[in-house]
């Protein structure tokens, strides 16, 4: 069941601008490169403000360069240095970019970053993108058991969710929604590293065909079949029949269905309510999206569930 949407599918996020750098520092990130910088072509999915480009020099090569003000970019800027800590640590594990190089300096942070031909998976999903993309996640739940190295666990940085509900009292079945998100432990504890955060915007397509995810801002330990379900909602929502591809699924088909319905239980409840929050300032696009993403969820969990949302 398709639930149409306005969105602005890869036009989500207001950017800073290479012009937009001091002088010292586009310097210095010339210098790095090796050579001048000629064209500078601003990635606008996302939903944070700093910037995110990709440059091409004088030499003919390119590079992806993501930067943030340390002080008027606080939040942004504290990002991308845990996506470079996090990069680092996860260096010959993952199929991302590769960090090349971290400038911080200036009142500046700015990251360097590995360029690949790629583009997004087009919206509306295809099932030829959604197959690739599932293709990676089922590699990637592979090579990441058992996490190299020690991360958060899943309920560390989402145990607070199934509270969520509680400022949901109008939403149609939310007492028996927060009773099941209640028991995301029982659903979501394993020995896997996920991205936990996956959607059309982090992944890209490259011209032969396979898949690179980008953005690691909350990898946490969890199940191996986490992220093949949150990949699922943005092709929920365009009309894909993912009902059949969770049932032909290496992952996914082993699951129990009661440990489905929790987390699109916990996934619904945490985008409902922050959609609900305050509009961010820069971000005039996330809030819609969160909104879109919970009704998926919840509307996805109420069919299973036999619910009636009136």
């Amino acid at each position: 069941m398709s639930h149409p949407t306005t969105l602005p599918h890869g036009r989500t996020a207001l950017r800073l601008e290479w012009v937009h750098l001091p002088p010292m520092v586009r310097r210095d990130v010339e210098r790095r490169l090796g050579s001048r910088v000629v064209e500078a072509v601003s990635q606008d999915a996302g939903f944070t403000p700093g910037l995110a480009s990709v440059l091409t020099c004088e030499d003919g090569s390119r590079h992806f360069l993501k930067a943030a003000s340390v002080k008027a970019q606080r939040q942004a800027a504290a990002a991308y240095r845990e996506e470079a800590r996090r990069l680092r640590a996860l260096a010959g594990w993952i199929p991302a970019p590769r960090l090349r190089w971290v400038h911080e300096g200036d009142d500046w942070l700015v990251l360097g970053i590995e360029y690949v031909e790629s583009r997004a998976p087009g919206r509306p999903w295809t099932s030829a993108d959604l197959d690739a993309a599932s293709d990676l996640l089922v590699d990637l739940a592979g090579r990441l058991t058992p996490p190299p190295g020690a991360w958060p666990a899943f309920g560390d940085e989402f145990g607070e969710d199934p509270g969520c509900w509680d400022a949901l009292p109008g939403v149609p079945h939310a007492p028996e929604a927060k009773a099941l998100a209640a028991r995301y432990a029982e659903a979501t504890t394993g020995q896997t590293l996920v991205h936990a955060d996956v959607r059309d915007d982090n992944l890209l397509v490259r011209p032969d065909g396979s898949v690179l995810l980008c953005d690691w801002s909350w990898p946490v330990v969890g199940c191996d079949w986490f992220d093949s379900l949150t990949l699922l909602i943005g092709p929920r929502g365009d009309g894909l029949d993912v009902e059949a591809h969770i049932a032909a699924h290496p992952l996914l088909s082993r699951v129990d269905a009661e440990h489905v319905d929790i987390v699109l239980a916990l996934l619904a409840g945490y985008f409902l309510e922050r959609s609900r929050q305050p509009e961010p300032p820069a971000m005039p696009h996330v809030r819609e999206v969160q909104r879109w993403q919970g009704e998926v969820c919840h509307a996805w969990l109420a069919e299973r569930r036999g619910w009636d949302l009136g």
